[in-house]
């Protein structure tokens, strides 16, 4: 983390501008099939904390929502990009929203929580806020952008976020804000609770 950084309890925009933009750069797998689900699930039940979010094609007329199209789960070293819009919220993936057993952080959760449960109804478990976290540990800041910047020391590209989610295939760049804002929840986690 950079110097001064340390120690402090908030991060203005000019002081995020001035950070190096950072990105995960492991690896990323994009599921569109329940196969390569079943797959990706055997590895995300070994662990016991995953990065967390979802990302819905953005609305731009009043009244009108779409429904949640991309679940992303971070591991250390690797990101799966799962697109609900192609294959819906299968039975694993709901056992993985109600397990409560594997923690699945993130920023701003009941959204997230509240989009999932109109594809379909499941009890969710084992979810983490970061916000709530960062309170405890006396933060002032509560988006990812900023937590990012003031613990893990760089900015993240949020230049993606409005795109189409539901796209026949997702550009590079898609992919990188995706995989990226799901990892660095799961690197934020680790730094709240060390």
């Amino acid at each position: 983390m950079t110097k001064h950084l340390l120690n402090k309890t908030t991060i203005s925009n000019e002081e995020i501008n001035e950070l190096p933009l950072g990105a995960f750069e492991g690896k990323v797998i994009v599921i569109t099939d329940e196969a390569a689900l079943a797959k990706a699930l055997v590895e995300i039940n070994k662990h016991t904390i995953v990065g967390f979010d979802t990302e819905t094609k953005p609305v731009f007329v009043r009244g009108h929502s779409n429904k949640v199209a991309l679940m992303q789960i971070a591991l250390p070293e690797k990101v799966f990009l799962i697109r609900l819009s192609k294959m819906g919220l299968p039975a694993e993936l709901l056992s993985l929203l109600e397990n409560q057993h594997i923690l699945k952080a993130g920023v701003a959760l009941r959204d997230d929580i509240k989009g999932l449960q109109k594809l379909h109804h499941y009890n969710p478990a084992g979810f983490v806020e970061l916000a709530e976290l960062r309170k405890q540990a006396g933060l002032e800041v509560e988006s990812v952008k900023k937590l990012t910047a003031l613990l893990l020391g760089f900015r993240i590209s949020k230049s993606a976020q409005t795109s189409n989610w539901e796209a026949e295939t997702f550009n590079e760049k898609q992919i990188s804000y995706a995989a990226t804002d799901a990892w660095v929840c799961l690197e934020i986690y680790k730094k709240l609770v060390s």
